[in-house]
């Protein structure tokens, strides 16, 4: 068996998410995406977790039920410290096995900030710490860096990152399973870093706003509870990710926001790091990040080993992107709603892009299956021939996109037959 699960996303009591973001709805979006896992999302803050402890029907082996779907106890902390001489900030998902350890997680958080004031809480504590004040609270707990190439953030972030893991987490570095890729970054780009030949490579959608959820999912083997997570991060049962193009992520290219200054690594590397409208630097992006760090440790590759993929070719979809070395494989997709707002000419949030939406994601059985299952013909006769025809040309690639820099969202342009 295998579950589909995303568990990187938030209540509407973070900072800067949308009021939609209830159980009812986070819910009802699942079953039209055709996820199976979520997390619940800022457990941490007292009033979302009096909203958790009323609302959730326990299950087996960690898993919490809520109209019909599973949900396992999750959060995302903020960890602002200083090592080495430098400002570090760095972002963290913590899952925990059971409410009760949730509890006493955000007794422990609560030491070093401010609980109360955003679901995503700011702690003074170094990364490393946090893994363990995490594990000795609860050993069965799991963290992973979040987003881990965003330029702020991010454990291997431009702005405030660390080299390596073992630079971040020290001493706990063995406790650290996975990583997330983040929007800016695929798989492809984590295979060739040999700090990461023994972590799982897990992707999920950060969601502040429910037509957000699942835009990133990992697919695991095993059951959709807290045990089948452990099971899957710690013993990477990841079976394949699904990716938006990574190019759509604000952070994938170099570049300066304020000046409309976009570059690729290449030309940051070969010109500076300097904007050349007003001197100040370039924000370096994840791909600039990810490059400089697969270099640095090409002399390391041989000898490592190797992680093997989980999935059989027959349970993979067409387009999945597979790798040599064995790493779980990928796809490459864009959200259905973008799809369809391409096709009409009309905002993702209008009446007749939402109309057709829930009529395919109704017919095809959920967004995911529409995206990556339903055949050409399937999903003529249920959106229409150019919409199948989009679908198709995403799965192969055949678009083009703009890369995002600097906190600017990449452009995605799909050929649309008439």
């Amino acid at each position: 068996m295998s579950f589909v699960a995303d568990l990187h996303l938030h209540s509407s009591y973070a900072y800067a998410t949308s009021s939609a973001l209830t159980l009812d709805n986070l819910a009802s979006c699942a079953r039209l995406k055709g996820i199976d896992l979520l997390a619940t999302a800022d457990f941490t803050h007292p009033l979302w977790l009096q909203r958790l402890k009323d609302s959730l029907d326990e299950g087996p082996d960690g898993a919490y039920r809520y109209s019909d779907v599973n949900f396992v106890m999750g959060t995302e902390v903020s960890c602002v410290f200083k090592q080495d001489g430098r400002g570090r900030r760095v972002h963290l998902l913590i899952y925990a096995p059971d409410i009760a350890t949730a509890e006493a997680l955000t007794e422990q958080y609560a030491r070093y900030g401010n609980i109360q004031s955003d679901g995503r809480p700011t702690l003074s504590l170094s990364a490393r710490d946090a893994v363990y004040l995490t594990l000795d609270t609860n050993p069965d707990c799991l963290v992973v860096p979040a987003h881990a190439w965003t330029p702020w953030y991010g454990i291997f972030g431009s702005k405030s990152g660390f080299d390596s893991l073992s630079d971040a987490f020290g001493d706990m570095v063995g406790h650290v399973p996975a990583i997330e890729t983040g929007l800016s970054s695929d798989p492809q780009m984590n295979w060739q870093v040999p700090d990461l030949e023994d972590k799982a490579i897990v992707s999920f959608s950060d969601a502040h706003s429910l037509p957000r959820l699942g835009r990133e999912l990992t697919i695991f083997q095993g059951e959709p509870t807290f045990l089948g997570l452990q099971q899957g991060l710690t013993h990477n049962r990841v079976e394949f990710t699904v990716e938006m193009y990574p190019e759509e992520g604000k952070y994938h290219f170099d570049g300066h926001r304020k000046c409309g200054v976009s570059w690729h690594p290449d030309h940051s590397i070969r010109e500076g790091d300097a904007c050349p409208q007003c001197g100040r630097p370039l924000t370096l992006g994840v791909l600039h990040r990810s490059l400089n760090l697969q270099s640095a440790g090409d002399e390391a590759q041989s000898g490592r080993p190797q992680t093997f993929s989980n999935a059989s070719a027959a349970s993979l979809p067409a387009n999945a992107v597979l790798s040599e070395a064995g790493r779980p494989p990928f796809v490459r997709m864009v959200p259905l709603v973008d799809i369809i707002s391409a096709v009409l000419g009309r905002g993702p949030n209008t009446k007749g892009v939402q109309r057709i939406y829930i009529n395919v994601v109704s017919a095809a059985g959920s967004e995911l299956r529409a995206l990556l299952g339903a055949t050409e013909s399937e999903l003529a006769a249920i959106g229409g021939e150019a919409l199948a025809s989009a679908i198709i040309k995403v799965r192969a690639g055949d678009i083009q996109v703009e890369p995002g820099y600097d906190g600017v969202y990449g452009k995605v342009s799909i050929p649309i037959s008439t």
